[in-house]
């Protein structure tokens, strides 16, 4: 199930907020949303939008709440988006669908979550529907996100050919990053040594393999193009998938998570091919999730995955810059918009680890066989 929106650069994320990261805010998630939010709003130069987006799992600050605590006497379009990782790139899609269609002119998105002192990910069940699928799941030790998609990784690894000694350059390479980060959480190195004598959650991914859980909240400001001339356009995204990871008793390959799917219409959509990608903000709740995107978003082929990973071509600056800002296994963890403030800052040039010219980011939301993915570009002359 794929769907497809073009959008010819009408929409533009003027603005970013975000709040410190944390494993203890202390604070409630609408008191870190109205953080978020008058920061991305005051970056955008924008009093109030005119419609506010978000996206959760019953974990967050609703819509009119914050809408209340922005001190707005009324709100236009509003909604939130019931998901997690797999919206974090197609409520782009929705912002800019209005701005298209003219029902707004600044639309507020954001994520907001205790993740690591409230709700936590990693407790989520693996419940569709009525749950009546666990039955056949829980007796085989699928209790929980981790252990889904570490049958997954099993599989993606073997017929790879990809080692421990690749999965943890991509945990290394992002600490890399996240050392020069002020924002991440998560900035010490970690060698092979220390890695494989991490404690193993669900084989074959150690817990540094996962990515955080994470106190905070991240806003974005979409508007018209035209009143933030120098802003970086949304210019496709892409949302669907298909029967994988998330749907492993009808998935003809495991492994096949959402970037297999929408990589080829996103392209065709946005009218680039991977050669036109200068920075890829991947969603790496996993770690082998990093290779498996770039296979399937041709930005490195399966045969050549082991030595772009051993040589580090996934630096910020390397050959295929990923994630420079740490991503969500070394910065945070917001349900992956924070992967979307990072593109806009690479788009911008005001990024910690800059990617040189970086015209083009490529950016991701996962869910299993469901995901989404958004092309963002700096405008011509910027």
């Amino acid at each position: 199930m794929t769907g497809r929106q073009g959008f010819s650069g009408k929409a533009a994320i003027a603005g970013i907020g975000m709040t410190a990261l944390s494993r203890a805010s202390g604070r409630t998630e609408l008191e870190l949303a109205a953080e978020a939010s008058r920061a991305a709003l005051a970056d955008a130069g924008v009093d109030r939008p005119d419609a506010i987006l978000c996206y959760h799992l019953g974990d967050s600050a609703p819509v009119l709440y914050l809408a209340r605590a922005l001190g707005m006497p009324e709100v236009g379009w509003h909604n939130e988006i019931y998901g997690g990782g797999t919206q974090s790139a197609s409520i782009l899609a929705d912002a800019a669908m209005l701005v298209d269609a003219g029902l707004a002119e600044n639309v507020l998105v954001y994520r907001a979550l205790n993740g690591r002192s409230g709700r936590r990910m990693n407790t989520l069940g693996l419940r569709l529907g009525e749950g009546v699928e666990e039955q056949f799941t829980h007796p085989y030790g699928l209790a929980g996100p981790v252990h889904q998609f570490a049958l997954a990784a099993q599989r993606y690894l073997h017929d790879t050919g990809l080692t421990e000694e690749h999965t943890h350059a991509v945990v290394d390479q992002s600490r890399a990053h996240a050392a020069r980060n002020p924002r991440a959480m998560r900035r010490d190195r970690v060698d092979l040594a220390a890695y494989l004598a991490g404690p193993m959650v669900a084989s074959p991914l150690r817990r540094l393999d996962c990515c955080q859980e994470t106190d905070g909240a991240c806003a974005l400001v979409v508007t018209r193009a035209d009143r933030a001339p120098d802003a970086p356009r949304v210019h496709a995204v892409v949302r669907g998938g298909g029967p994988g990871a998330s749907a492993m008793d009808k998935a003809a390959d495991v492994t096949r998570v959402f970037s297999a799917y929408l990589a080829e219409p996103l392209y065709a959509a946005a009218g680039m091919k991977p050669g036109h990608i200068d920075v890829a903000l991947l969603y790496d709740a996993y770690s082998w999730l990093v290779p498996r995107q770039l296979e399937d978003f041709g930005l490195a082929a399966r045969g050549d995955l082991g030595a772009v990973l051993r040589s580090r071509e996934i630096a910020w600056n390397g050959r295929v810059p990923v994630n420079p800002h740490g991503g969500l296994l070394s910065e945070g963890y917001v349900h992956g918009l924070n992967n979307v403030a990072e593109a806009v800052r690479q788009l911008r040039g005001t990024a910690v680890n800059q990617v040189a010219d970086a015209a083009v980011a490529l950016v991701t939301g996962f869910g299993g066989g469901y995901g989404s993915a958004a092309v963002l570009t700096r405008p011509q002359g910027g």
